[in-house]
């Protein structure tokens, strides 16, 4: 009992200060330091951790094996909790992605992409995508795994009343979203309106910001050096943290695809942090 109270004393005073309980956690998208992990993946590896990351999404193994990259995680305190695939793998045996998101001890897997002619995709593509997300998001159930899809700003040409992507959202029954609200916002649609209105279908963020007055594009396409700090941008990122907080989503994954990612992820999480606290 004594040893119990001395503890509490300690931490009331500071010297084992508690870190803030979140039920959003941050992460990290590693495509942010595609460049850097090309010369050094180790120092990059301990950077994350120095920042107070733990949690990844990628995967790859930057040319260590298996055992060698498990212990650089496992040495900076950092896991996966998920990984990419292709749209071209969703068409085979999805065991390699199943294995593969194991491997990594990942719970969600990705797609990132849906090949499409140049420019924006069209219904009848958005269909045919629905169908094969939906099927694979039911594998992905049994094997323990959550399948999400990621937009990427092709997915807002206009279609009736509203845009194509209306009818993913609207029936994606076995599926959620990966959103990136940058791409998003560069198709033309409105990130925080499509959250509100479609509420618990994203376990996942990528937030990632974009410079004001960059133009809008819908061909999924744009400069990476548009990524600025999250809070910097006109994004709205404040709104959406304060949102994804309402709806309970489990990651808050930092994407930053600059080539000033190594000064502005320290930034972004700060603000995000800021953001969680009020």
């Amino acid at each position: 009992m004594k040893k119990q109270f001395y503890l509490l004393v300690l931490i009331i005073f500071g010297v084992f200060p508690l870190s803030p309980l979140f039920s959003q956690e941050i992460a990290l998208q590693l495509y942010s330091l595609r460049n850097e992990m090309k010369e050094d993946p180790v120092k990059y590896h301990e950077l994350i951790s120095e920042w107070g990351i733990k949690n990844l999404e990628g995967g790859g193994n930057y040319g260590m094996s298996d055992f060698e990259y498990e212990k650089l995680l496992a040495d900076n305190d950092l896991q996966f909790v998920g990984v990419g695939a292709d749209y071209s793998e969703l068409t085979k045996s999805l065991k390699p992605i199943i294995d593969n998101a194991k491997k990594h001890g990942a719970k969600y897997v990705t797609c990132y992409w849906i090949p499409h002619a140049e420019g924006p995709i069209s219904l009848d593509e958005i269909k045919i995508a629905t169908a094969l997300f939906n099927q694979t998001g039911k594998e992905l159930k049994e094997a323990g795994l959550e399948f999400l899809y990621h937009p990427h700003g092709y997915e807002f040409a206009k279609d009736g009343k509203g845009v194509v992507f209306d009818y993913m959202l609207e029936n994606a029954k076995d599926f959620g979203f990966n959103m990136d609200v940058y791409w998003v916002k560069m198709g033309g649609g409105d990130p925080l309106k499509i959250m509100k209105k479609n509420k618990g279908k994203f376990p996942m963020l990528h937030l990632k910001d974009r410079r004001i007055g960059t133009p809008d594009s819908k061909d999924g396409h744009g400069d990476v050096e548009t990524n600025v700090v999250l809070g910097t941008g006109d994004v709205g990122i404040a709104a959406i943290i304060k949102e994804a907080k309402k709806q309970g989503t489990k990651y808050l994954t930092i994407e930053d695809e600059s080539s000033r990612s190594v000064s502005q992820i320290p930034l972004s999480i700060a603000f995000i942090k800021k953001e969680l606290e009020k």
